[in-house]
């Protein structure tokens, strides 16, 4: 009985993660600092998944006017920016789409996959998966 009620609650669980979307608000978390850094608002627009900024959380960020960027973003208002294009769903991966550090204005291969409901793996790389950085964003609630 025991092993039949563990059997449903990790049967159950394992649904209700997949049955779980990317949509919606995540909080961004700064590799440098540990601070959070921006909110980033991801949907859907026919079969594909995007990503752009709705908030800049750091202190001198704050008015949506990037200081702390590098190039052609510097001084600019990046709200609204999409830095997350064209990822298509594969099972529990969202994959093939490009991300955009507006901090340096670079663009990289990218995919996504939820590890826990209100946990997003956001992975960026240059060429092979092997070859990137992996940060986690959290999801905001309403």
């Amino acid at each position: 009985m025991k092993k039949l009620l563990l059997l449903s609650l990790i049967f159950l669980s394992y649904f209700n993660l997949n049955a779980q979307d990317v949509i919606g608000k995540w909080k961004t978390i700064d590799d440098e600092t540990g601070k959070p850094k921006s909110i980033i608002e991801i949907y859907k627009d026919g079969d594909k998944y995007y990503g752009k900024i709705i908030k800049l959380l750091t202190e001198e960020n704050k008015d949506g006017v990037c200081r702390t960027c590098e190039t052609k973003y510097k001084d600019k208002n990046i709200i609204g920016l999409v830095i997350l294009k064209d990822l298509e769903k594969d099972g529990d991966t969202y994959e093939d789409g490009e991300i955009t550090d507006p901090k340096n204005a670079k663009t990289y291969s990218c995919y996504i996959q939820l590890v826990k409901p209100n946990k997003l793996k956001v992975r960026g790389y240059i060429g092979f998966s092997l070859l990137g950085r992996t940060q986690y964003w959290y999801r905001v609630q309403d």
